[in-house]
């Protein structure tokens, strides 16, 4: 507890907290993100079932982001300044997506019959643009935020990248919260998208160390090296598993519906962990670590004190929805 609250542990405390808050949005949001993406346009009852799934919870995923970012402000300012510096135009069109999603999630219910296909276009788009949006902001990140030609391609490859492993998500989702013909049409697109995820997270993976001789340094500076090296095999030993554990679905009773929702979980934890230990200690890539862009630490302790306040109250609430709306996904209906 001492630790915490010294001037030496506050910044990685925060850091910690901010961490968690980015990677538990990128797997809540993640998924939500996904069904938007794979949203079928071709079937006016299963868009209607795929918006049902996510209905309880999509609104309140973001509140991951929005906290990640709001813990990035006020604990380390100077951080906050120098990235959403550099991504300011590709932020901003991620904003447009969420926007665009959140109006016609609302429209659509709203509208003549004969329209709503138009809203169901328009969260389509907008899921795509925010998902597109984040890649490429990530790829820029670890491209030390800076824009050349080399890194716009990493970026926009980073994009594509985030595109697949929301809709691995998105589709593992949907396996566990459907049934029937729109469960086997959900199981072929997790195989597509986990085939283009695994191999746009190797790519990654390879390219990453060659730009960063920083990270290439991190990954391969021993004991560690052998901690690095299991993040990347449990990854994609969970790819080989999954893959399979989808070959055998549907199964009776719908045993196993929601295993590969899980193991892609922990393909985002891998994928996140190993994007965390490479940078580490630094909130801007090299240049600006924890400690040198941390507020004052009196400025600190009293965020934190309201932090651990709050945080149980937005967790307790995601626990409470999630249990609460368990179970398959049923068609909307409105009163």
């Amino acid at each position: 507890m001492d630790f915490m609250f010294s001037a030496q542990g506050l910044p990685i405390v925060f850091g910690v907290l901010i961490s968690i808050s980015i990677l538990l949005y990128a797997i809540l949001d993640g998924y939500d993100l996904g069904v938007g993406i794979l949203l079928p346009m071709d079937n006016a009852e299963q868009r209607d079932v795929a918006i049902s799934s996510i209905g309880p919870f999509w609104d309140a995923n973001e509140t991951w982001l929005v906290l990640a970012v709001g813990l990035l402000l006020v604990a380390f300012p100077a951080a906050h300044s120098a990235i959403l510096k550099a991504l300011y135009l590709p932020a901003t069109l991620m904003l447009i997506g969420l926007i665009l999603r959140g109006v016609a999630f609302d429209f659509r219910a709203k509208v003549k019959q004969t329209r709503k296909i138009v809203w169901d276009y328009t969260f389509k788009v907008g899921s795509y643009i925010t998902a597109f949006m984040q890649g490429f902001m990530l790829g820029l990140y670890v491209m030390g935020l800076e824009y050349n030609v080399y890194s716009i391609l990493f970026a926009t490859f980073s994009g594509f990248c985030v595109v697949a492993a929301y809709s691995l998500i998105g589709s593992t989702w949907l396996i566990m919260k459907t049934t029937e013909e729109f469960q086997k049409r959900a199981i072929g697109w997790a195989k597509k998208a986990g085939v283009l995820s695994a191999l746009g997270i190797l790519t990654v993976s390879l390219i990453n160390p060659l730009v960063n001789q920083s990270v290439l340094k991190i990954w391969t500076q021993l004991p560690w090296a052998y901690l690095y090296a299991a993040i990347p095999l449990l990854c994609f030993l969970m790819f080989i598993l999954g893959y399979l554990v989808l070959s055998r679905l549907p199964l009776a009773d719908d045993h196993g519906a929601s295993l590969p929702f899980y193991m892609v979980v922990i393909v985002f934890i891998c994928c996140f962990l190993g994007l965390s230990f490479s940078f580490y200690p630094y909130v801007v890539p090299g240049e600006l670590t924890l400690f040198e862009a941390a507020s004052a630490p009196e400025s600190l302790r009293i965020i934190l004190v309201g932090s651990l306040f709050v945080l149980p109250f937005i967790g307790g609430y995601t626990v409470i929805s999630y249990y609460t709306f368990r179970g398959k996904a049923e068609k909307l209906r409105y009163y």
